[in-house]
C-alpha cells in the first residue's frame, strides 16, 4: 500500500514559522519516525508527504528532511510561493518532490486565481498542482486549471458539500475533469465530506461515483495523517478496514493501493 497524503509535524527539530496560521500540538503532531512506525503496523510501504500550511507555511525543510532520509519511501508535494520560478521547482523536484499544493479549501480561490503562470511551469516540468477545494469553488478555477494543460490531483474526493448530493455542481465539475486524462482524485478523508460518524456512511455515494468516474487506474488512497483538527478521534487502522468496505474487488485495490500511485508518482524508480 502507498499512503498518499501524509503530514510530517517535528517542532523539536524544525520550529514552525512564526505567522503560521495554526500550530498543531500533542497528539496532532507526528515526525517521519512515528510515520514510518505506523506504516511498518499496517504494512504500508510508502507515502506521499504533503507540506501542510500549518505549522510550517512556505517552509519545506521537514518535508525535504524527510524525503532525504526515507532511503526512498517517501516522496513530497512542497508548498511554494505563486510566483516560484522554474529553477526553484527544479530544485525541489531534484529532492523527490513531485507536485506543489494548492489549497484553495484554506486560502481561497482570488488567492489561486493568477496562478497560470506558475501552473504552466509545472506543466513543463511534468509536476502534479495539487488541489484542495471544497464545495464549489472548482467552478471558478476550472477553466485555468485545464486550459494550462498541468496534471491536476485532487485532494480528499474534492471535498464536496456533504448535504448537497452526487449533484452538485463542483462535485459534478469534478468528475467531468476525468474525461482529460490529466486529473487524478484522491479517496481520502471522508470525515470531511460527512456529517456522520465512521464510517461515514453519507460520503460513500461520492467515492462511488468517482470509482466510475476515474476508475482505479486515476485514483489513490490515503489517510491525512496524523488527522489535524479531526472533529473526531480518528485510527489509521480504521481507514484501512473502510478502504476494503468502499472498494471490494482486490483488483480494484490493488491498483488505487499500490499500482496507480506508483505509476503516477514513480515510487520504487
Amino acid at each position: 500500500m502507498i499512503d498518499c497524503h501524509v503530514h510530517i509535524f517535528d517542532p523539536a527539530r524544525f520550529p514552525y514559522a512564526p505567522d503560521t496560521w495554526y500550530t498543531p500540538a500533542g497528539g496532532e503532531t507526528g515526525t517521519a519516525v512515528q510515520l514510518t512506525q505506523v506504516m511498518d503496523a499496517h504494512g504500508v510501504s510508502h507515502a506521499l508527504l504533503v507540506g501542510p500550511n500549518s505549522g510550517y507555511g512556505l517552509d519545506n525543510r521537514c518535508l525535504l528532511d524527510a524525503i532525504k532520509h526515507s532511503a526512498g519511501r517517501f516522496k513530497g508535494v512542497a508548498v511554494v510561493r505563486n510566483d516560484a520560478s522554474r529553477g526553484e521547482l527544479q530544485d525541489l523536484q531534484a529532492q523527490g518532490v513531485v507536485g506543489v499544493a494548492m489549497n484553495v479549501a484554506l486560502l481561497g480561490v482570488d488567492f489561486y486565481r493568477n496562478t497560470a503562470p506558475l501552473l504552466e511551469r509545472l506543466r513543463d516540468l511534468a509536476l502534479w498542482a495539487q488541489v484542495q477545494v471544497q464545495g464549489n469553488q472548482l467552478l471558478d478555477l476550472q477553466p485555468m486549471l485545464v486550459g494550462s494543460g498541468a496534471k491536476l490531483l485532487f485532494d480528499h474526493c474534492g471535498r464536496p458539500d456533504p448535504v448537497a448530493g452526487v449533484g452538485q455542481a463542483g462535485f459534478a465539475a469534478l468528475l467531468a475533469l476525468a474525461d482529460t486524462g490529466r486529473a487524478c482524485v484522491k479517496l481520502s478523508s471522508l470525515v470531511k465530506s460527512s456529517t456522520q460518524p465512521y464510517p461515514y456512511p453519507d460520503a460513500w455515494p461520492y467515492v462511488q461515483a468517482l470509482l466510475q468516474a476515474y476508475t482505479p487506474q486515476r485514483l489513490v488512497w490515503a489517510t491525512d495523517w496524523p488527522f489535524l483538527r479531526a472533529p473526531e478521534r480518528i485510527d489509521y487502522g480504521p481507514l484501512l478496514a473502510l478502504f476494503e468496505q468502499l472498494v471490494p474487488q482486490a483488483a480494484d485495490r490493488q491498483a488505487i493501493g499500490w499500482d496507480t500511485p506508483q505509476r503516477l508518482f514513480g515510487f520504487g524508480k
